[in-house]
């Protein structure tokens, strides 16, 4: 037998052998594999407003054409899903596996078939919008809405002079407002080519007539999608508050909360009697959503469940709606005029359960609200301990709320920062619902909601009350959580809304509040006017929700 004759016998054995390992090595690591993942929650993306804010997750390539369409819907599903890095969630009876993998600020998702492995595309996404593990991204990527501009006008600008100006800077008008809050002229315009807001606005600075020019920020609502049943556990927060013992001394008869969210079930029998007004500067037809009708119970509910200020009136103005990324969101543009539509409607306080970026003219729009006696209180976020801050909570003269667990930690997602003026039960609440149903919601949106809830309380029992008394009160009787003192989780500590009735009552002077430590907007907010301005009679208001049905409802 030659050489080579004796060699093939040995050479296909090799190859046998080695065949034979790579075989039970595959084998062996299918059997390491997780088990198919089931019941996967329904993912509720945040809504955006304001800009800097963009999409939830950034956008990935969908599956190519040789994946079946049950399969590329599923796989769209966990796209967007909050899923546990490098796990396998397997497709198609078993045929297709994708993963979500996260590293860092680094999101992408590949799927594998008949053996064969594809990665989408990595896109990088900016470090606040990143998720940790096992929590849902709070803001969106982008902050803006691409194409469009927000002009601010010189009074005496005709419209002939307008459609000259829409001409040369090469702009379609979308609409024109007069926003009584800040006393001026506001236009959105659509950018008719490529140009950034940016660029455009640029240019405008260079028209005498105009007096000022930005983006279309993103804002979203800041709720956290989490299915569980309901029991009394989720009852937590009204013990917490101290809500019984505050209620025999108030309750918030006549006193007016503007809810700047998503739309509310009105109908809901928690919210029945509550409303003191509705608006949709949206003019959307969309019904209405969990967010704003859970933020609105967490102030008002009266019948199974009981908010902050059960006999206080909501102003629900509906500025949150399903845009193109199928996520409620909502702009500069729709939070102004919103602003504008609680200050003409005597509301007393105004709640914000959105976040967004620095945005320079909701900063003149909050400071001139303020100025004129209106509590601006807003949720301080869900991005997570690595977050910049977020906005209007990190606005001077915005009551900036953090969220609460029942084991009184802080919620994991919860904003940290100097903004941060107190903290109130957020995690895990049993809430209102459309269509008369109950929801256990998870976020900073529903923290602030009870704190508005006990400033209309407050305001009741002190009608002469100012902005800057609220805060102060609300700091001075918090129950101090986390390191001694002040800190950047709970600001002064939960909300106590009995010690701070009982604070209220012993006023005889306006209190000095604690000077604001929240980041300083960029551009210069309207000066304060007198504090304790006559106001109109009080409003309500109402918000968008999100997470998960409950069975049964407790009674109390």
């Amino acid at each position: 037998m030659s050489d080579r004759a004796w060699q093939r016998p040995v050479w296909i054995a090799a190859v046998a052998a080695a065949t034979l390992v790579m075989t039970a090595g595959v084998a062996f690591s299918q059997s390491l594999a997780p088990p198919p993942l089931t019941n996967l929650p329904p993912v509720t993306t945040a809504p955006t407003i304001t800009p800097s804010v963009g999409p939830t997750i950034p956008a990935l390539r969908p599956p190519g054409p040789d994946v079946l369409p049950s399969v590329e819907r599923e796989y769209r599903r966990l796209r967007d899903a909050p899923l546990p890095p490098s796990r396998c969630n397997y497709l198609d009876n078993g045929r297709t596996c994708a993963k979500l993998w996260v590293i860092g600020d680094w999101r992408s998702v590949t799927k594998h078939k008949r053996g064969k492995a594809k990665a989408d595309r990595v896109r990088r996404a900016p470090p606040q919008i990143v998720a940790a593990r096992g929590q849902r991204p709070a803001v969106a990527a982008r902050d803006h809405v691409p194409g469009e501009v927000l002009i601010e006008f010189d009074g005496g600008l005709s419209e002939q002079q307008l459609r000259a100006l829409a001409r040369r800077h090469r702009l379609t008008r979308v609409s024109v407002d007069t926003v009584a809050l800040v006393g001026t002229r506001i236009g959105l315009f659509r950018i008719n080519d490529r140009r950034s807001p940016q660029t455009v606005a640029r240019a405008l600075a260079a028209d005498g007539r105009i007096r000022a020019a930005q983006a279309n920020f993103v804002y979203t609502l800041q709720s956290d999608a989490k299915p569980a049943a309901a029991d009394n556990s989720m009852l937590y927060p009204h013990g917490r508050l101290r809500l019984a013992e505050a209620h025999a001394l108030a309750r918030g008869r006549g006193i007016v909360v503007a809810v700047i969210d998503s739309g509310v079930d009105i109908a809901h029998p928690e919210l029945v009697g509550a409303l003191a007004g509705s608006f949709d500067p949206l003019g959307s037809k969309e019904k209405p959503h969990q967010h704003g009708t859970g933020v609105a119970g967490a102030i008002v509910a009266r019948a199974k469940l009981t908010g902050g200020a059960p006999e206080a009136k909501i102003l629900a103005i509906r500025a949150f709606g399903e845009g193109k990324t199928g996520s409620q969101s909502s702009t500069s543009y729709l939070i102004l005029k919103s602003l504008d539509i609680a200050l003409g409607h005597g509301a007393r306080i105004v709640n914000m359960s959105f976040a967004g970026s620095q945005d320079p003219l909701i900063a003149r729009g909050v400071a001139a609200a303020a100025a004129r006696g209106i509590v601006m209180i807003a949720a301080a976020g869900n991005a997570g301990p690595k977050s910049p801050p977020l906005y209007p909570a990190a606005l001077p003269g915005v009551i900036a709320v953090s969220a609460t667990s029942p084991g009184d930690t802080l919620f994991a997602a919860s904003n940290r920062g100097p903004q941060i003026a107190v903290a109130a039960p957020g995690v895990d609440v049993l809430l209102p619902a459309p269509d008369g149903k109950y929801e256990v919601m998870t976020g900073t949106s529903f923290s602030a909601a009870f704190v508005s809830g006990i400033a209309a309380l407050m305001i009741e029992r002190n009608p002469t009350l100012v902005p800057d008394q609220v805060r102060a009160v609300l700091s001075q009787t918090a129950r101090d959580l986390g390191a001694p003192g002040r800190d950047d989780l709970f600001g002064a500590g939960e909300a106590d809304a009995f010690a701070a009735l009982s604070r209220v009552d012993s006023l005889a002077a306006p209190l000095v509040a604690a000077p604001a430590t929240a980041p300083q907007p960029s551009v210069a907010t309207a000066q304060p006017a007198t504090p304790g301005a006559a106001l109109a009679a009080p409003a309500g208001a109402e918000q968008e929700v999100g997470p998960a049905p409950a069975a049964a409802i407790p009674a109390r």
